[in-house]
């Protein structure tokens, strides 16, 4: 993925976690503690969510540029035959998974919800597994859903979801 840029402009499509995609509309200046702060305001589509990030930390936020459609490819693919090694005991497991989700990084999470599908089909998934398992295939949809213009259900098909039938 490529390394985020400094700086935002209007327009741009970016990803804040735990929101997800977002459009940048502009800056703001808000009065934080007597001193003057600029921020980007950052719109949220299909919801009246809005955020604003500092303009001198966007990556302290957690702020990042959506995918391109060449990464989503990549992505895609991560997700067919990602791996990771999780911890077998639960709450360092949870600890990693958790740690993973609230990054933002697709890669990541692409790898994540891959090796959860692999030990779902292997042995099956606790609870809190399989929680954490559509999570990552909801945010996984909700971005290439935003980044190649279609609606969530044709980003799931392109994510191979028929496998995720089998969680329900």
């Amino acid at each position: 993925m490529k390394d985020s840029p400094k700086s935002f402009k209007n327009g741009d499509q970016v990803v804040l976690p735990p929101y997800g995609v977002g459009i940048v509309s502009g800056t703001t200046i808000k009065r934080i503690a007597g001193a003057d702060l600029r921020y980007y305001q950052v719109d949220f589509p299909n919801g009246t969510s809005r955020a604003y990030v500092p303009v001198n930390a966007p990556q302290e936020a957690g702020l990042r540029p959506a995918l391109t459609q060449e990464e989503v490819t990549n992505v895609l693919e991560r997700l067919s035959n990602g791996r990771i090694n999780l911890p077998k005991q639960w709450a360092a497991r949870h600890r990693r998974v958790t740690d993973i989700l609230t990054s933002g990084d697709p890669y990541q999470i692409a790898t994540l919800a891959s090796e959860l599908r692999r030990w779902d089909l292997e042995r099956g998934l606790p609870d809190l597994d399989r929680q954490a398992y559509r999570r990552a295939l909801r945010l996984l949809a909700g971005e290439i859903s935003a980044v190649l213009g279609v609606p969530i259900n044709e980003a799931r098909i392109l994510m191979d979801a028929g496998e995720d039938d089998e969680l329900n």
